[in-house]
């Protein structure tokens, strides 16, 4: 794949979702008791999008490599499952979980940038976006 640059509209909207962890993780550290767990099910929500990437991935694959595509549509449920055990744990137990499940993912994705799969403007975003996400949830972790 050669780097072909995002949609206009990519950045803007990536840093828009920040504003939910962010303000979530503010709120946790300010004392307010529901948000360590509003954040958790927001991080959950975003895990589990996450893998849709990989889904994204598989579903357009030529037809040569339908076997690495199966594999990319199992990568894409692991998120979610990721994100649900994560909702079953403590809150801050669920937060650290969220965490890992993010930073795994952006790590699959730097592979498969790698591979060619993914393009290097993408991957940057997605490491300031997992980095920026991950800092919240931590945060989170930290108040709940």
């Amino acid at each position: 794949m050669t780097d072909t640059a995002l949609p206009a509209p990519t950045r803007p909207l990536g840093l828009a979702g920040l504003i939910p962890f962010l303000g979530l993780a503010a709120a946790a550290l300010a004392g307010w008791p529901p948000a360590a767990e509003a954040l958790a099910a927001y991080g959950a929500t975003i895990l589990a999008f996450l893998g849709a990437v990989h889904w994204g991935l598989a579903l357009r694959a030529p037809p040569a490599e339908q076997g690495a595509a199966a594999m990319r549509l199992g990568l894409g449920v692991v998120p979610a499952l990721v994100a649900w055990v994560a909702l079953l744990l403590p809150v801050p137990s669920g937060l650290i979980l969220l965490t890992l499940g993010i930073l795994a993912t952006a790590g699959v994705e730097t592979l498969g940038g790698r591979a060619g799969l993914v393009g290097q403007d993408y991957l940057r975003l997605r490491w300031l976006l997992s980095a920026c996400a991950a800092g919240a949830l931590l945060l989170g972790a930290v108040a709940a």
